[in-house]
């Protein structure tokens, strides 16, 4: 069976792009294969990195890569989780590709005490983390 390619963008691939990368390899990496890129590269968000780790899911060892043309082209599904990444995608010619906007809060946005900040992490993990499960369930 061949796996389906899901890209999902952001726009810095640090963190909400980040998460719902390590999800969908964990819960169907059998079924797709996962890439995914921001408009920008701001490196991985060390907050991501440990939230998913209380999950259960490391992705420590994930970079943090700019949008691939060519992986575009041949993506099946091509999936936004911020407005900024939705808004300014390069236009690609890929008819076969499905593209959907999934927004979520910017976790890195958050101000606060440390905990404050964390849990805002973990808030949109969560979030992620059952629309990752939603999208294996229904077999896309």
């Amino acid at each position: 069976m061949d796996r389906k390619l899901v890209y999902f963008l952001c726009t810095g691939n640090s963190c909400r792009s980040q998460i719902a990368d390590g999800f969908l390899k964990a819960l169907g990496g059998d079924k797709y294969e996962v890439k995914s890129a921001g408009l920008e590269a701001h490196g991985l968000n060390p907050r991501a990195v440990q939230a998913m780790k209380e999950a259960g899911v490391d992705i420590a060892h994930h970079t943090s890569d700019v949008i691939d043309p060519e992986t575009l082209s041949k993506a099946d599904y091509i999936i936004t989780l911020c407005g900024h990444a939705n808004d300014n995608c390069p236009v690609v010619r890929n008819d076969k590709a499905e593209r959907w906007h999934w927004g979520f809060d910017d976790p890195a946005k958050a101000t606060g005490t440390e905990e404050e900040i964390m849990a805002k992490f973990r808030e949109v993990r969560d979030a992620i983390k059952v629309r990752m499960e939603q999208f294996v369930k229904e077999g896309k």
